[in-house]
């Protein structure tokens, strides 16, 4: 798909076949990123979001969602979260668009304010096309987002989501989450 492109997701059925396409999928063509694929990574993170923040579908189904800009345009991690967000917004609405496009913008900001925070070997290397640790002047406006306490926490479980052989829900059990944020989406555009 050529950079300039976007692509809508725009029912709930293509969103599932679109998930259900990263398996097998890694974040990097050569598999040398996250060790578990794509699929499995975002279930992953959606079911940690799920555990934190039980009353926030909008935050979990972000964290589902929040890679398939790695499946519509393959090597772009600098764009990955702009593609991901462009693609699902009409479905899923602005606040978890929002969301997906802010987890790279937030991995740059716990890079430079939190020195506990451990980016995986891939997410350390495509930081710096990513826009590397933001300047004192990015993380002051980044503080003032409204989003910024739920894309912090996207952050953290889109780091924590990679592990090998963890057992979680699988994908059709997101499926009545995902009705129910694009049910709203759509009620929320109907005048």
């Amino acid at each position: 798909m050529s950079e300039g492109a976007i692509v809508r997701v725009s029912t709930v059925d293509e969103l599932m076949v679109l998930l259900a396409n990263g398996e097998d999928v890694w974040d990097m063509p050569d598999r040398s990123g996250d060790p578990v694929d794509i699929l499995d990574h975002d279930r992953q993170c959606a079911e940690l979001l799920r555990q934190r923040y039980p009353h926030d579908e909008e935050l979990q189904v972000a964290g589902l969602v929040h890679d398939i800009g790695h499946q519509l345009f393959p090597g772009d991690d600098a764009g990955h979260g702009r593609h991901g967000a462009d693609a699902i917004r009409g479905l899923l609405g602005a606040r978890v668009a929002r969301l997906v496009e802010l987890h790279v913008v937030a991995k740059r900001y716990l890079a430079v304010t939190d020195s506990a925070h451990t980016l995986s070997p891939s997410s350390a290397r495509t930081l710096i096309a990513q826009g590397g640790p933001m300047s004192a002047a990015e993380i002051a406006e980044f503080r003032t987002d409204p989003d910024f306490d739920a894309a912090i926490a996207l952050r953290h479980a889109d780091d924590a989501g990679k592990v090998v052989g963890l057992t979680v829900a699988p994908l059709d059990e997101w499926r009545p989450v995902i009705e129910r944020v694009a049910a709203q989406t759509a009620s929320a555009s109907t005048p």
